[in-house]
Formats: structure tokens, C-alpha cells, sequence
């Protein structure tokens, strides 16, 4: 019996991610790939994820039961033509793209519908590439599929169970509710962090005290302002409609707030800011959301020497690794003097445990 054959185009940070919790869980699959970088897909090879490395989208995917579109979104068309003409009739094709509206709209273009899934990975890293990418990526993350109006229930649901048995968390949805949803809750804070930076920056002293005061909460709700210019530039692009349409409805409800503010409407204000904590602390700390969760604690240390070198050096002899570890100047929004911020969710759990148990005083964010 001849071995299921899953097909990539592109193996960068995502793509990479999900053939390395392919080859994870089913070992004997056959993986090929495309990729325009020859060392990606040496490293590949040479890391046991791929079997073929394709020089070209050729007669090697036409038996692949998967192809996963990885690519950059500029050459999706492209790539689709030439497999349009390549893969079998039971192939399901599929993407990782944050924006599902262009691809599905190329996709009926191409009258391809009977075997696209759209997926979308609620999953990165600060990092790129095939060499940044990690099995565990996906995992426990949302990953969104937008299935066509043509591709069955039967391929759909067989698909679902796929990415499920790689420990993600399949969600079905429309195409266009996905880019609703996204919009909001992903691409308008991107949006509004970088504009908050922007007015800081038009709007500083000429000696830079805002920059300099700006640590501690300033700088946790703006840290996605330093993602990537060009791909946040792509989606704004290709989301452009919807992206248009909710920044409208939230420029409306900044003018409300600043009515209230004008008008002294202390019931108002009062509302504003009660029924947003209410809110926020609903959400579940386990959401596996668009975007990327920081894993950081604060802690109460004294001002002396050696003080930060003792944490690190407690944390280190229990093989935690800190991403990062600093003074927190601005502790207006913070209860902690020092910040701690880790790679997982288990390390940082483990660090309170600890630290805890030397006595230290932890708050955990």
C-alpha cells in the first residue's frame, strides 16, 4: 500500500512548522516540497522532514493527498495555475494565510472549489524560516479552516480531523467571517499599537521623555508594533475592505469617547471603563488567539547589587531559560519591579513555583 503524500509549497516559519508536526505524528507519510530558497529545502532533507526537495511544481505533487500553499501571498496566482493542472481530483488544497478573502476569490477565479480549504494557523514567532520552525508551533493554537461552497462535507470533515491529530484546534468558519473577525480582533490592534507609537514619536520633547517614561505598560500593549512592516503592510492590503470598515466603526467609538471626556460625562466614563475590565477579565488566559502571548511575571525585588544576577541564577540551575529580564522604571500599570519574560507557558509557571518558594513575592500577568 503506497504511503499518504503530502505536497508544500514554501517552507518558511509556518510551513515548516506544520510538516515537522506531520512528520511527528505520521512518520511514514511522504513529504515534498517546493521551496524557492535551495538551502530551506537541503535543511529540510538533511533534518528528515522532506523526503523530495521539487526544483519546480512539477508531476512529483500529482499523487499528494495534501498540498499546503505556504507561500508568500504575492505568488499564490501563479502557484495556483500551474497546480491546477498538477494535482489528482481527491487532493485537498490548502493555505496558511491570515487573509482568506484574496485566495478564495482566486480560487473560484480558477474554478478550483471543489478541493480548496482555506486554512489560517493562529500560530508565529518572532522569528522566520524553515530553521525557526517547531513542531509544537501549531500546537494548542486555533487553526481556522474556511472550506469553499463546493468542496464536501465528507473532505471537510476528514481535513478537520487531519489538523486536529496535529494537536491544533480546527475551527470551521466562512471565509469572509474569518476576515471579520480577524480584522478586529488581530489586524486593528496591530493598527492602533503602531499608530500609538507613531503619536508618541510625533509628539515627544525634544529630550525624548516619553520614550524614557514610556517602560512597563506602554510598551506591553504597543509591543506588536514591532512585527513585520512588510507583512502588516500585505494584510491591510489584502483585508483592505473590512480593515476599512472596522476602523471607521472604532474611529466612532474613539469620538464617543472623547465626547464624554468634553462633556465632563462621568457616568459615561465610569462605563467605559468598567464594562471593558469586566470583559477583558472574561476572556480564558488559555485563548490560543491571533495574537502571540507574552509569558511574563513581575517580582519584588530589592535594589541592591547582585539581586537580578540571584533570580537568573535560581532559574538557570533549574534549566529555565529567560528571554528576557529587566527593571520596570514606570510602575504605573505594574505591581512587580522586575520583569521576567520566558519562551512557554510551562517555564514561566515553573519560575513562580520557584520563586515563591525563595520567598519572593510574584505577580503573574
Amino acid at each position: 500500500m503506497a504511503s499518504t503524500k503530502i505536497g508544500f509549497i514554501g517552507l518558511g516559519l509556518i510551513g515548516g512548522s506544520v510538516a515537522k508536526a506531520i512528520r511527528k505524528y505520521y512518520p511514514d507519510y511522504n513529504i515534498i516540497a517546493f521551496d524557492k530558497n535551495r538551502e530551506t529545502l537541503a535543511l529540510a532533507v538533511q533534518d528528515g522532514i522532506i523526503q523530495t526537495a521539487c526544483s519546480s511544481i512539477d508531476k512529483n505533487f500529482r499523487e499528494c493527498s495534501y498540498i499546503f500553499l505556504c507561500a508568500p501571498v504575492a505568488y499564490n496566482t501563479a502557484y495556483l495555475s500551474q497546480l491546477k493542472d498538477i494535482m489528482s481530483p481527491d487532493c485537498i488544497l490548502t493555505d496558511v494565510g491570515s487573509v482568506k478573502t484574496s485566495i478564495h476569490e482566486e480560487i473560484t477565479a480558477l474554478d478550483m472549489e471543489e478541493n480548496f480549504i482555506g486554512g489560517h494557523p493562529m500560530a508565529g514567532s518572532e522569528k522566520s524560516g524553515f530553521a525557526n520552525s517547531k513542531a509544537h508551533l501549531i500546537e494548542n493554537a486555533y487553526y481556522i479552516l474556511t472550506p469553499t461552497e463546493k468542496v464536501s462535507k465528507e473532505r471537510t470533515a476528514s481535513y478537520r480531523d487531519f489538523i486536529a491529530s496535529l494537536k491544533a484546534i480546527p475551527v470551521v468558519l466562512d471565509y469572509k467571517v474569518h476576515d471579520c473577525i480577524t480584522g478586529t480582533i488581530s489586524h486593528l490592534p496591530h493598527i492602533i499599537a503602531s499608530t500609538l507609537v507613531n503619536y508618541v514619536r510625533d509628539h515627544d520633547t525634544k529630550d525624548e521623555l516619553m520614550k524614557a517614561l514610556a517602560a512597563g505598560g506602554f510598551k506591553d500593549i504597543t509591543r506588536i508594533a514591532s512585527s513585520s512592516p512588510v507583512m502588516w503592510q500585505q494584510i491591510c492590503l489584502k483585508n483592505r475592505a473590512n480593515i476599512s470598515q472596522i476602523l471607521g466603526g472604532y474611529i466612532a467609538s474613539l469620538e464617543k469617547a472623547k465626547a464624554s471626556v468634553d462633556s465632563g460625562n462621568e457616568a459615561e466614563l465610569y462605563s467605559l471603563f468598567e464594562t471593558s475590565r469586566d470583559y477583558r477579565d472574561s476572556m480564558p488566559n488559555s485563548s490560543a488567539g491571533p495574537i502571540k502571548k507574552q509569558f511574563a511575571v513581575y517580582c519584588d525585588i530589592i535594589d541592591e547589587a547582585g539581586g537580578i544576577a540571584t533570580i537568573a541564577t535560581i532559574l538557570a540551575s533549574n534549566n529555565i531559560n529567560i528571554k528576557n529580564i529587566g527593571i520596570v522604571h514606570n510602575r504605573e500599570f505594574e505591581e512587580g519591579v522586575l520583569r521576567i519574560e520566558f519562551y512557554d507557558e510551562a517555564s514561566s509557571a515553573k519560575a513562580v513555583q520557584l520563586l515563591q518558594k525563595y520567598h519572593y513575592v510574584v505577580y503573574e500577568t
